[in-house]
């Protein structure tokens, strides 16, 4: 999928997550950093791809992606596994936990669980793309949704395009909607 459908998906996997256990007292600052963090989660399994959004927005990317492409074992290997998550989700929280004394007022639990959604949210969308997810790596076998290749959804295509990331738009609209006197609270909550 491409970068605009991860971040949608992301956004809209947190607000499942927010909207089923709703956190209580959270800074705005908090918030702020947890929304950027799983936006950057939703694009971070990509870094094993030296032509992601993440190395092309760097002014050497193209150079460090290579690096990371060849590391990593290639687009969706380590980075699209159980495995690869659980390592990136450990150094994402040791980084979290060392720059904690500079953001005292951020509570790096809930930024690192919105990193963790972010990262999970792209695996999933992505089991529904053709070429599938090594969820169990190292066992090399991909899996996908539905099980049969051939309905499964090319990447930056029509489906993709006119169906999978309207339908999100279309999900969080509703979700929004239903579920508006909870948001409106909890953003009085923020800015009170």
């Amino acid at each position: 999928m491409i970068a605009r459908t991860h971040d949608l998906a992301a956004i809209t996997a947190l607000s499942i997550v927010f909207l089923a256990a709703p956190v209580q007292n959270i800074t705005l600052s908090t918030a702020i950093l947890a929304i950027i963090a799983n936006l950057f989660g939703g694009i971070t399994p990509d870094i094993d791809q030296p032509t992601a959004p993440f190395w092309r927005n760097l002014p050497v990317g193209k150079y460090f992606g290579r690096i990371f492409d060849h590391m990593l074992g290639g687009h969706r290997f380590l980075t699209h596994s159980i495995l690869g998550v659980a390592i990136i989700g450990y150094l994402a929280y040791l980084l979290l936990s060392f720059l904690h004394p500079i953001m005292h007022s951020v509570n790096i639990d809930i930024v690192w669980w919105s990193f963790m959604i972010g990262i999970l949210s792209h695996l999933v969308i992505d089991s529904f793309n053709k070429e599938g997810v090594p969820w169990l790596l190292p066992i090399p076998i991909k899996f996908g949704f539905p099980p049969v290749k051939a309905w499964r959804i090319a990447t930056d295509t029509w489906a993709e395009n006119w169906f999978v990331f309207p339908g999100l738009l279309i999900f969080d609209a509703v979700l929004y909607f239903q579920n508006y006197r909870l948001i409106l609270h909890f953003l009085h909550g923020l800015i009170a």
